[in-house]
């Protein structure tokens, strides 16, 4: 593929859009915040004598259609920036909100997306304290785009992210996996299946807090949303250097996902989520086995299971035990595999 333009597939969360990222916004940007590389960065302002530890991040949504079963660009952008947010083990609190609409939007469109943005907020706990709105001549946009950025402040005993993985890590998912990508394109594209598929659309800092207090210890945590969980995995195993293995037949994809996915030619690991995420937890102590209870005992974690381990093996790999014994390994997705989906 061409490097002089950008394709779509630098947008939809796979090897390109991290290529995208490494070569040309972190070189020139580099600063010690920004080399967290995580959703969310971790700053402490120097301000006072102890000051708190604040979790930012900032997120974009462009996702077609509008509205999908299970959710709609509103409350997507909520749920997608305090999931952000809460991956540092921060509490989120506040959200700015920037819209760029396209002339010939109708306004009552828009005051139904901005409802279910603030139905989705106060349901998290957080508040949209700033905001912006430009407009674009009509055929410069597609109707809306939202641009968020999160704030959440970081308790002093909690420490995750990428470097604190270790070796002998369980791997915790909190459910199937792929809901979010397929409902979307079923929407989009006008496939029917013998089931309603609905977007897994969620805040996930309630969970959050279940899974820390049961487990305080909890290395890392991430959300798998464009790229799926293969592009949350291998992202980490590079920031980590280390290796990844998981039990391919361990993680549920529910059925309809699964036919739509053998149907179109995708593997469901590549499949985006906007309500799962995979914790990183020591097993020592029966910690990863407290989590697990934990996240199972929460709505949004009832299906929660164990999927893989982190290993010395393989370093910036991740591998897959197959249902018949064999391995295979877990590429970062190449490609326009699905997009416009968040």
């Amino acid at each position: 593929m061409e490097k002089e333009v950008i394709h779509m597939a630098h947008g939809a969360g796979g090897q390109l859009m991290y290529d995208l990222i490494r070569e040309v916004f972190a070189i020139p940007l580099d600063n010690l915040y920004l080399r967290q590389m995580a959703d969310s960065t971790v700053v402490q302002p120097d301000a006072q004598p102890h000051p708190p530890r604040l979790a930012i991040s900032t997120d974009s949504f462009t996702v077609r259609p509008l509205f999908f079963p299970g959710g709609d660009i509103g409350s997507l952008a909520v749920h997608g920036t305090v999931n952000d947010v809460a991956m540092s083990g921060a509490r989120p609190l506040w959200l700015t909100a920037g819209f760029i609409l396209e002339e010939g939007l109708e306004i009552a469109v828009l005051e139904r997306i901005v409802a279910s943005m603030a139905e989705a907020a106060r349901a998290a706990g957080v508040q949209v304290v700033a905001g912006d709105t430009k407009v674009v001549e009509r055929g410069y946009g597609d109707s809306v785009y939202i641009n968020t950025t999160g704030i959440g402040v970081v308790p002093a005993s909690v420490e995750v992210g990428p470097r604190c993985i270790r070796p002998g890590d369980a791997l915790l998912l909190n459910g199937p996996i792929g809901d979010h990508g397929i409902a979307v394109l079923s929407q989009r594209e006008g496939f029917a299946f013998e089931t309603t598929l609905c977007s897994d659309s969620a805040a996930l800092n309630g969970l959050v807090e279940a899974l820390l207090a049961a487990a305080p210890h909890t290395h890392c945590m991430r959300d798998a949303t464009r790229g799926g969980v293969a592009a949350a995995l291998n992202e980490l195993a590079l920031a980590a250097q280390c290796g990844i293995e998981i039990e391919e037949a361990a993680v549920p994809v529910r059925t309809a996902v699964a036919a739509a996915c053998e149907m179109l030619g995708f593997d469901p690991l590549t499949v985006a989520n906007e309500g799962k995420l995979i914790a990183f937890v020591p097993q020592e102590n029966g910690e990863a086995e407290a989590a697990l209870t934990a996240m199972q005992s929460h709505p949004l974690g009832r299906d929660a299971v164990h999927i893989g381990v982190v290993t010395e093996e393989h370093p910036r790999l991740v591998l897959a035990r197959t249902a018949i014994g064999g391995r295979r390994v877990v590429d970062m997705p190449v490609g326009e595999l699905l997009p416009r989906i968040c």
